[in-house]
C-alpha cells in the first residue's frame, strides 16, 4: 500500500508545473472537451508509465543490490534537483493534437512528452525501490490524473494561483529524503 500512496503523492507534486500539465491546459484551451482529454491523458499514461514499471522490473534483475541501492539512491536525488528545474511545452507537442481528433491527439503528445520526462523516470526510480510494480504504476498513473484532470477543467486560471516555486520545492524534498533513505540503508516499509 505504501508504494501505491507514495508513487501518488510524488508524482502528483512532481506533474505540477510539467510539460504534460501545460499540455492539458493547451489541449483544454484548444478543443473544450474534458472528457477525450481526459481519458487520452489516462490511456497515454497507462501505457508510458506500464513500459517504465516494465523496465524498473527489469533493471532489478539485471544490476547487483549494492549497486542497484546507490543507483537508485542518486536516482532520488537527481529527481530532486530535476524538480526544482521549470518544465515548459515544445511545440511540437502541440502541432501534433491536430491531426488525430482529440482522444487521438492526447494519446499521442501525452506519451510523447512522457517520454524522459520527470514523472517517466521516477516511475522507473519507484518501480526499481519497491517490489510491487503494478501498483507503482497505478499510484503515478493516479498521481498524473490527480494533477491533470483539474489542469483540463480550470486551465490557465489555476495554473496562475499554485505557487509553482513551493510545489518545485516540495517535490525536490521528497525525492531528496527517498535518496538519502536509500543510500542510508533505511527501509521504507518499516522506517529502520
Amino acid at each position: 500500500m505504501e508504494s501505491l500512496l507514495v508513487s501518488t503523492g510524488a508524482v502528483a507534486l512532481a506533474e505540477i508545473g510539467d510539460k504534460t500539465q501545460l499540455l492539458a491546459f493547451l489541449l483544454a484551451a484548444r478543443f473544450k472537451k474534458p472528457a477525450p482529454i481526459i481519458l487520452g491523458i489516462l490511456v497515454a499514461t497507462l501505457l508510458n508509465h506500464g513500459l517504465a514499471g516494465a523496465l524498473g522490473v527489469w533493471i532489478t534483475t539485471a544490476v547487483s543490490p549494492g549497486a542497484l541501492r546507490w543507483a537508485l539512491g542518486l536516482s532520488f536525488i537527481g529527481m530532486a534537483i530535476w524538480m526544482l528545474v521549470p518544465d515548459a511545452i515544445d511545440e511540437k507537442d502541440a502541432r501534433i493534437a491536430g491531426r488525430f481528433g482529440v482522444f487521438g491527439a492526447t494519446l499521442v503528445t501525452f506519451f510523447l512528452a512522457e517520454m524522459g520526462d520527470k514523472t517517466q523516470v521516477a516511475t522507473v526510480a519507484l518501480a526499481v525501490h519497491y517490489a510491487a510494480p503494478v501498483m507503482v504504476v497505478i499510484g503515478t498513473t493516479l498521481g498524473m490524473l490527480i494533477a491533470d484532470v483539474p489542469a483540463v477543467f480550470v486551465g490557465d486560471r489555476l495554473a496562475t494561483r499554485i505557487p509553482m516555486r513551493m510545489v518545485r520545492m516540495t517535490s525536490a524534498a521528497i525525492f531528496a529524503a527517498l535518496g538519502a533513505m536509500v543510500l542510508f540503508g533505511v527501509d521504507l516499509e518499516t522506517g529502520a
